[in-house]
This record gives structure tokens, C-alpha cells and sequence, in this order.
């Protein structure tokens, strides 16, 4: 960007560039008069339209209540700022100032909205009203980009500029031009949102050491945040289950629940949901969400981001929605506006009806694989076409949940009457829905397809006949390696048969058929390779559809009718997404028979999904481990990352809540359903797979009877009133936390110790040490903390030194508020496979100086004390999978400086950035290994140390110790993430400029 030599020219980029990357506007003439005239050359020398302006601006905080659903907002826009100009422009931004602040850049398209009966609901911005030809060309998806920024144009934070660029969709999308994007409101799950929290309270401390007022620091856009991810799997098949489990649940985490309560009081804005309700994305996708907002009747589209990557489920709602890493939903609940590139947008088209005996699940798993073979990392996919209609919500939802793992941001599903259908089902009041169709239907934002349809520009499309859809599975170890059914015989031995990898284990043939026979509570029991031992009901993906659920119990009550049981063996589990699906498995009758095959209810969260499966029985473990057993989960998931589920499950399949009972009597993977019997009947004949599914119709008819809207409005009613666990908890009232320096789940981080008020610039790395070398599809599972914690492991030896018992240790998740444990987890995954070992599996690496192996923990604390930067070295795909702070968070914790890798995820590279580690891209074609790097050289990447010389997406030299120089592209994407690079993250960035006000 060229910068005016001028003072008056100056003047004029200074105010025509104040951007949409601060949190909003209000000028005060004092602050203005302030500024010295030498703060304004540097500022604008240094280039930083991003960093200036959002230093000069921030939020006003509204003065309403705080929240509890269904109440009224204020909008997210707000009034305050400041500004380091110098005092020749003061008058001209005044000016500048009082005319926005008095007009909306808009205001003339601003219309009401009547009521059908008299009266009107409120105000809106009216795309029609533009009279623009593009709008009605754009996907729904971009509509609501384009609806906010309209709402937001304060032609500061939000410039008719960038209006004019999402009006320009068609053209300006394949430039990856930036816009700015305001969510409505913020969701947080507790596992991600702890920190979130964490990271708050350490943010008033750091205000209060700077000298400023602690209570800035709080949430300016409703935040919820869902309780879901604690729960554990600790008691299984007893119909005592939910309660010993979250007895066991508040016993190891009664310190993190009372943190969490405390932030909800000490914090305005913010709900908590309390543990024991349900998973965060059902309760967002049948309670939280809004579809339209109206806010002081001022009405809009209801839009989040979440710190989870499945926050994209409340896309199949009509709900602008995806997942964000947990720095970047702290910076939007602090008012600043989510800087984006403008994406693509996959035209998906459905036509035709799913066959009878095909899911949901069988359905996304196929749409799974075709994006992903398709392409759609950080685009937007939108749904369209007549066989949307032959879709439930449910099943939409569960469609637009796995986004993640085909790599869309969202896969957005637009309003129609199956929508409105469902909000009345779930207990949304008649007016609610009665304004959310008629306002949608005045801008522009309603499919109705009983009218013609208008085509939409798409930048590609796809198509799938649902009809085409056939029964499948996804596995063993990645989310979009679907297997059709009839194929999944032939496709396990050939696993077996393949080199290690994604789809192989490299079993010898003679050891394919060995048996472990072992006493399991004193009867005999056998596990082969491909035995199922956990078959789990759980993940959001699934819990939320009713026909999935119900299609569960149709099958159990079909198998029990015909004399077949699970093995004992087996740990079933069931864990709904919210409390109405106890209700209907209970009123249709169905739960019973999921009891008498094990599938007891378990919990409300959360569970095996994410790891949190708990142990196995010593006797199945121990089997697994002296045979060295390839033993099997399946789950109806959205996630089977190697090592995720359970240590000692490397065969991990999703499927469908049918099929999860269906392999859990089967007891194995290494079956034809078509043609092997599953089991024997109590009449002594052969049982086959036919006999126990359900046909489409049966399913249709027990969701007829029993899903029903009193259900909903029962259990929401209810649901932020706790339950006496919760309620008990006693938790201090002050506004600052008190940190307890014992405590290893809460501990204060170390982000803005000694931090002063000048930004330290950004860095360039010199000499640094490769940490780890890796291959292709590292995900964040392998980096960030997860799962249970190894008690050999360097986090492990942290809590024994603390005087934490091994029973004690909890999970990863459960301790993300303590920094100290997370930084000795990070790229402890015990399915780790580092260059530096030679192909060795396991959370180790080699000090290269010594040559010593050793723990990724202790090698990294080695190189830092003796003063060395370190990098890490990847191949496609770094950080794909779960939105995760940590992922981040943990490698600046160690020390590493800069990834070079050939791809990143859209979320964690962001992640990367906002935690002040430099990403860079190989230039394509290129590798570590083309380039022959061993990861043993000393890497100096040539990086300019001042902001205002370096570029989004500019190639940078990199050179090693041993004379190899290569060049790579610097993946800071926007103006802004060179903002956060040159304040050392994004938390520092906003806490500066609110330090300000």
C-alpha cells in the first residue's frame, strides 16, 4: 500500500482508511487534542490500517440487562474510540465523526417491517431496497454477509467500501479480497470455553497493571456457553449410570464448574449452561438459536461463531454459523469485528429421496467424501435444489454439522418451510416464527419452492441423486474414508494387509485369524482383530436426529424380539444431545430395549466422541495389550483421528445409531452384513442384518407419534435452573479472580507478563532448531492436548509432583485452564509419527544439539532456556480437524517460533497467527523432503522487523546452517493478522487498544 508523502495527503488516507477492524465508534475531542503530531507520522508511516484505527476506536457497552434467552438486545454496534492523530486532522475526523454518528451510511433503506394482523415487528435493512440486480444473484450465505455489514456501515469499522466488495461477490470472491464480519452472538462449549474465560480474567488483571479500569474487559455480544465436554464414561450398562457418572464428572471438576459459575456472575453478557443438559450444538440448534434477531426493533439475521468446529451444525437451521479458535471468539466477544476473506461458495445440488434403509449418517458420509474430494477448504458450501425439501431439519443438521471434516467453513442450509416446521416443533412461540418467515421473505433470505426458483452464481457446483446413496461407514482412522457397507468385509482385510498408514496396519496374513481367549468376570471371552469393544450412541452429529435415534431402538427392540444380545464385553454406551431424546425413546417405548443391549443412557455431553470413552475393563486391556489385538470402536461420531477415541482402539469406524447396534450384536467389523448372519436366534436359526433394520417407513411412523413439542418447551423450560450439584457450588462475587496458585485445572497464564503499552513489533527467526519434522495431515488431536493424560508423560510427572494421584488426573480437556499441563501435553499424542525418529511412533523427539530422545516437552524447555527459537517443520493439511486454541497456544508456550508447512486449516493457521507464530507456506511442488531438509539444519527465516515492509501473502527467504536456501509464502492473509503479528497476538492487540479508551 502506497503511503502519502503529504501531511495533507496523510490526513485524507488517514480517514478514508479508518477501518472495519476496530470494534466500533465514538470519538472523544480531548483524547483527539492528545495525540502528538510525532504518534500520528509513526502511525501512519508504519502502515498500520488495521492497528492505528483499531487502536483509535473501540466498543461502548450496552447498558441492558444481562441476558437470558429470549430477551431483547442492543445491537452489537457500539459507540467508543480513540485515536493517536495528530492534531491537523482532529477537526476533519470530528467532522467525520458527527455526521456518522448522527446518519447511518444506510439509513435510507432502512424499512419497517408490519405485522400481517396491524401494527410492525420493527425496522430492517431492506436488500431490495438497494435496487441492485447482483443481490438477487448471490447465495443466501453471502446475503448474510452482506446484512451485517449494511447493518454495521459505520464507514469506519465497516466502509460502504466493503459493502460494495460483497455486492461484487461474483467478481471479487476469486481475488480473496477481506471484509469484516460482526457475528450476533458468540457460543463456547467448556473445554474451549474455559480458557476463553481464563483468558478474560487474566485480561482484568492485565488492565488493572496497565492502569485502566479491569472492568472493560467483558463480553459486548451475547455469549452462551454449554457444559457438555466433561462428562466421562466412567459407568457404563447401569441404569444408575447418569448419576454416578456426573457424580464422578463434578467430583474431578467441581473447580473448574466453580470458576465457570463465577465468570457467568462476574461477566455481563454471558450464560452458562450448567453440565447435564446436552450437547452445545443440540442446545444452540433447538434453544439458543434465533434465526432472527430483533434488537430494540431493530430486526436481523441470527449469525455465531463458536470455539468448536462443529458450531457449523446450526448452519442446517438457516443460521450463519462455524468455528473459530478460541483467541478469535475472545477478540469478537471484545467487540472486534471478525476480519474474513471474502470465500467462494459450492453450489450444492440434491435431488430425489434417500432409499429405504439409508440414513442421515450414510448421507453425510457420502457428501463428506465428495467435498472433500471436491475441495472446499475455506469456502462456504451451500445447499440447494428439490430434493431439500425430502430432508428433515434433523437430517440437515447433520449434514451441515461434519463440515470440519469435509473442510468447508460452513455448509449452510437457507430458511424454508421445513425450517419454519421445525421451530415450531421445538417450541419457538407462533409469533416468534411468524416474524422470522415474514421478515426473511421481505429480504430476500426465504426459499420457497413452491415458487420458481432464481439461479444463484455459484463458484462450482455439485450434485448428488439421494437416491444413489447407499449404506456406509467412515474409517478406521479418518472421517472421510467412507466404506460402503457391502464392501466393508473386503476393505478390513485389506487394511489388515496394508502398510501402516490412514487405511493400513501391516498385520502378517499368519497373524490375521489369532484369537485372544481371556475370563471376563469369570465367563470365557474372545477378541480377534476388528472385535468391537466400545460401540458408543454419542456425538453431536447424531444425537439431534430423531430418526436416527428412534431407527437405534427399532433395531435393539428387533434384535431382542429375535433372541440376540451384546457381548458383555462390549462397553455400549448411549449419550443423548439434550434431554428430549430421553423423552422420546421413552414415550415411544423404545429405551428399554436399548437397555437390554446395553445402551443405557450414560450422560448428557459429549462422550466418546472426543475421547472422553473411559477406561475399558482390565480384563478386555489387558487382552488387547498382550495379544497386540486390532481392536474396534464404533461410534456414531464425527471423529475417529487415530487415538482419539481410546488408546487401545486403533480401528475406529463412524456410523449411524443403527449401525452402531447392528456391529455391537455382530461384536465385529469383519463381517458381511449381506451375507453372514449376525448372530443366532433364541429359535436357534441364523439372524442376518435384514431382519433387524428398520424400514423407512417404520422410523417415520414412531417419529410421527412420539417427537412431539411439549418435549422441547419441557426441558428448556427448565434448563438454566441447574440441578443441585450445580446449584451447591459456591463461588466468590468479586470481579477479579483470586488465582490459587496450588491449583492445577486453573492457573493464571503467562500472555501478558511484563507487557507494556508499545507493541513489541513484529520478528524474524534466526538460527532457530527444528522441534519436530513432520508428514502430511497432522491434526490438531496430534498437537493439541486431548484425551486422557498418559501416566508416563511430562504432564503426568507435573501433576505427581503436585501431589495429584493417577486416579485424579482427569482428562486434557478438563485441564485447559492450566496452562502449566497444557504446554507439557502439546504434541504428546501417542500416535505422534516425528521425521526426527525415523518413522518411531510416539509423543518424542530428538534434542538435536545431543542427539538425545526425548520428550517433546523437555526438549523444547531445553532449547529455551539456552536461548534458542525453534520451528516446526509439516506437510499438507497442519491442523486440520477441531478448532483448538491449544493447538496454538501450546507451540508459543514451547517456544516455536514459525511453522513451514505445505498447507495449514483455515482455523488453525488463524490460530497460529493470533498467538504470534509466523505460518509459511513451501511453494507449491515443493516440501521439506524435495528440498532434501532433514529437519536437523538451523533455519533463519528472513523476515523484515518492521510491519510496514511486509505484505499479506509475500514470499520470504528461508535458509538453513548448511547452505540450502528456499523461498516460502508468509501466510499472514489479511492487514489485520499483521496487526495482531506486530502486537504479539491477538489478545495483546485488544487489550491495548482497550487500555486506551
Amino acid at each position: 500500500m502506497h503511503i502519502p508523502s503529504s501531511s495533507a495527503s496523510r490526513a485524507r488516507f488517514a480517514t478514508s482508511s479508518l477501518s472495519k477492524f476496530s470494534p466500533s465508534f465514538s470519538l472523544c475531542r480531548t483524547t483527539l487534542l492528545s495525540s502528538s503530531s510525532q504518534s500520528c507520522v509513526s502511525f501512519v508511516n508504519q502502515r498500520h490500517r488495521s492497528l492505528s484505527f483499531s487502536s483509535a476506536l473501540s466498543s461502548l457497552r450496552c447498558s441492558s440487562p444481562r441476558w437470558s434467552h429470549g430477551a431483547e438486545w442492543r445491537s452489537p454496534v457500539s459507540l467508543r474510540a480513540q485515536a493517536r492523530i495528530t492534531a491537523p486532522v482532529v477537526e476533519r475526523f470530528e467532522r467525520k465523526m458527527t455526521t456518522i454518528a448522527s446518519e447511518h451510511a444506510f439509513k435510507e433503506i432502512l424499512t419497517s417491517l408490519p405485522k400481517p394482523g396491524g401494527g410492525e415487528f420493527g425496522k430492517f435493512y431492506s436488500l431490495p431496497a438497494l435496487n441492485d440486480p447482483r443481490i438477487d444473484r448471490l447465495p443466501y450465505s453471502i446475503r448474510i454477509l452482506l446484512e451485517s455489514a449494511i447493518r454495521n456501515c459505520d464507514n469506519f469499522q465497516v466502509t460502504k467500501e466493503d459493502v460494495e466488495k460483497i455486492i461484487d461477490w461474483e467478481n471479487t470472491s476469486p481475488k480473496l479480497v477481506e471484509i469484516p464480519f460482526k457475528p450476533a452472538r458468540v457460543l463456547l462449549q467448556d473445554f474451549t470455553g474455559v480458557p476463553a474465560v481464563v483468558d478474560l480474567a487474566c485480561m482484568r488483571d492485565a488492565m488493572k497493571n496497565l492502569g485502566s479500569d479491569p472492568q472493560k474487559i467483558n463480553p459486548l455480544v451475547p455469549v452462551d456457553l454449554v457444559i457438555d465436554h466433561s462428562v466421562q464414561v466412567d459407568v457404563a450398562r447401569s441404569e444408575n449410570a447418569v448419576q454416578l457418572n456426573m457424580e464422578h464428572e463434578f467430583q474431578r471438576n467441581k473447580e473448574r464448574f466453580a470458576f465457570l459459575k463465577w465468570g457467568s456472575s462476574a461477566f455481563h453478557n454471558m450464560l452458562v449452561v450448567p453440565p447435564g443438559s446436552g450437547i452445545v450444538h443440540q442446545v444452540n440448534l433447538e434453544y439458543l438459536g434465533r434465526v432472527v434477531f430483533n434488537t430494540n426493533g431493530i430486526l436481523y439475521p441470527d449469525s455465531v461463531v463458536g470455539t468448536d468446529s462443529h458450531t457449523t451444525m446450526i448452519d442446517g437451521l438457516g443460521v450463519a454459523g462455524w468455528g473459530v479458535g478460541g483467541i478469535e471468539a475472545e477478540a469478537a466477544m471484545l467487540g472486534q469485528p471478525m476480519s474474513m476473506v471474502l470465500p467462494g461458495v459450492v453450489g450444492f445440488k440434491l435431488t430425489g429421496k434417500l432409499c429405504d434403509g439409508v440414513t442421515a449418517t450414510d448421507l453425510v458420509l457420502t457428501v463428506t467424501q465428495m467435498l472433500r474430494k471436491h475441495g472446499v477448504v475455506g469456502k462456504f458450501v451451500e445447499f440447494y435444489g428439490e430434493g431439500m425439501g425430502k430432508l428433515s431439519l434433523a437430517d440437515r443438521a447433520t449434514i451441515a454439522n461434519m463440515s470440519p471434516e469435509y473442510g468447508a467453513t460452513m455448509g449452510f442450509f437457507p430458511v424454508d418451510h421445513v425450517t419454519l416446521q421445525y421451530l415450531k416443533l421445538t417450541g419457538r412461540s407462533d409469533e416468534t416464527v411468524s416474524m422470522i418467515e415474514v421478515y426473511l421473505r421481505a429480504n430476500k433470505m426465504f426459499v420457497d419452492y413452491n415458487e420458481p426458483q432464481q439461479d444463484k452464481a455459484y463458484s462450482s457446483y455439485l450434485q448428488l441423486d439421494l437416491a444413489e446413496v447407499e449404506p456406509c461407514i467412515s474409517g478406521p482412522k479418518r472421517p472421510h474414508d467412507r466404506v460402503t457397507l457391502k464392501d466393508m468385509k473386503a476393505d478390513w482385510h485389506a487394511c489388515l494387509d496394508n502398510q501402516v498408514g490412514f487405511k493400513g496396519f501391516s498385520v502378517p496374513k499368519q497373524e490375521q485369524e489369532k484369537m485372544a481367549k481371556f475370563s471376563f468376570h469369570g465367563q470365557p471371552a474372545e477378541l480377534k482383530h476388528g472385535s468391537v469393544v466400545i460401540a458408543a450412541i454419542t456425538s453431536c452429529t447424531n444425537t439431534s436426529n430423531p430418526s436416527v435415534m428412534l431407527g437405534a431402538g427399532l433395531v435393539a427392540k428387533k434384535a431382542c424380539d429375535l433372541g440376540l444380545e451384546v457381548k458383555p464385553w462390549i462397553k455400549t454406551s448411549l449419550a443423548p444431545g439434550s434431554g428430549v431424546v430421553t423423552k422420546y425413546l421413552l414415550k415411544s417405548g423404545l429405551q428399554k430395549y436399548l437397555n437390554r443391549q446395553g445402551f443405557q443412557i450414560v450422560g448428557y455431553g459429549c462422550t466418546t466422541c472426543i475421547g472422553n470413552s473411559g477406561d475399558l475393563d482390565e480384563s478386555v486391556a489387558n487382552a488387547i495389550t498382550e495379544n497386540d489385538i486390532i481392536a474396534s470402536a464404533v461410534l456414531s461420531g464425527n471423529r475417529n483421528f487415530e487415538g482419539r477415541v481410546h488408546p487401545l482402539t486403533r480401528a475406529n469406524y463412524l456410523a449411524s445409531p443403527p449401525l452402531v447396534v447392528a456391529y455391537a450384536l455382530a461384536g465385529t467389523v469383519d463381517i458381511d452384513f449381506d451375507k453372514e448372519p449376525i448372530g443366532t436366534g433364541k429359535d436357534g436359526k441364523s439372524v442376518y442384518f435384514r431382519d433387524i433394520w428398520p424400514s423407512n417407513e417404520e422410523i417415520a411412523e414412531v417419529v410421527q407419534s412420539s417427537v412431539l413439542p411439549d418435549m422441547f418447551k419441557g426441558t428448556y423450560e427448565a434448563i438454566t435452573k441447574g440441578n443441585p450439584m450445580w446449584n451447591q457450588l459456591s463461588v466468590p462475587t468479586s470481579t477479579l479472580y483470586s488465582w490459587d496458585p496450588n491449583s492445577t485445572y486453573i492457573h493464571e497464564p503467562p500472555y501478558f507478563k511484563d507487557m507494556s503499552m508499545a507493541p513489541p513489533g513484529p520478528f524474524g527467526v534466526k538460527d532457530a532448531y527444528c522441534l519436530l519434522n513432520f508428514g502430511d495431515s497432522i491434526t490438531t488431536d496430534h498437537i493439541s492436548p486431548a484425551g486422557n493424560i498418559n501416566k508416563d508423560s511430562a504432564a503426568a510427572k507435573y501433576l505427581f509432583e503436585r501431589g495429584v494421584d493417577l486416579k485424579d488426573f482427569n482428562s486434557y480437556g478438563s485441564r485447559r485452564g492450566n496452562d502449566e499441563v497444557m504446554a507439557r501435553g502439546t504434541f504428546a499424542n501417542i500416535r505422534l509419527v516425528n521425521k526426527l525418529l525415523n518413522g518411531e511412533v510416539g509423543p518424542k523427539t530428538v534434542h538435536i544439539p545431543t542427539g538425545e530422545k526425548l520428550d517433546v516437552f523437555d526438549a523444547a524447555m531445553r532449547y529455551k532456556s539456552a536461548g534458542y527459537d525453534t520451528i516446526v517443520l509439516a506437510g499438507a493439511e497442519y491442523g486440520s480437524g477441531s478448532s483448538r486454541d491449544w493447538a496454538a497456544k501450546g507451540p508459543k508456550l514451547l517456544g516455536v517460533k514459525a511453522v513451514i508447512a505445505k498447507s495449514f486449516e483455515r482455523i488453525h493457521r488463524s490460530n497460529l497467527v493470533g498467538m504470534g507464530i509466523i505460518p509459511l507456506c513451501f511453494k507449491a511442488g515443493e516440501d521439506a523432503d524435495t528440498l532434501g531438509l532433514t529437519g536437523k539444519e538451523r533455519y533463519t527465516i528472513d523476515l523484515p522487523n518492521k510491519v510496514s515492509e511486509i505484505r499479506p501473502g509475500q514470499d520470504i527467504t528461508v535458509t538453513t546452517n548448511t547452505g540450502k536456501s528456499f523461498t516460502c509464502t508468509v501466510r499472514f492473509d489479511t492487514e489485520v493478522e499483521l496487526a495482531y503479528f506486530d502486537h504479539g497476538g491477538i489478545l495483546q492487540y485488544v487489550l491495548r487498544n482497550l487500555s486506551k479508551q
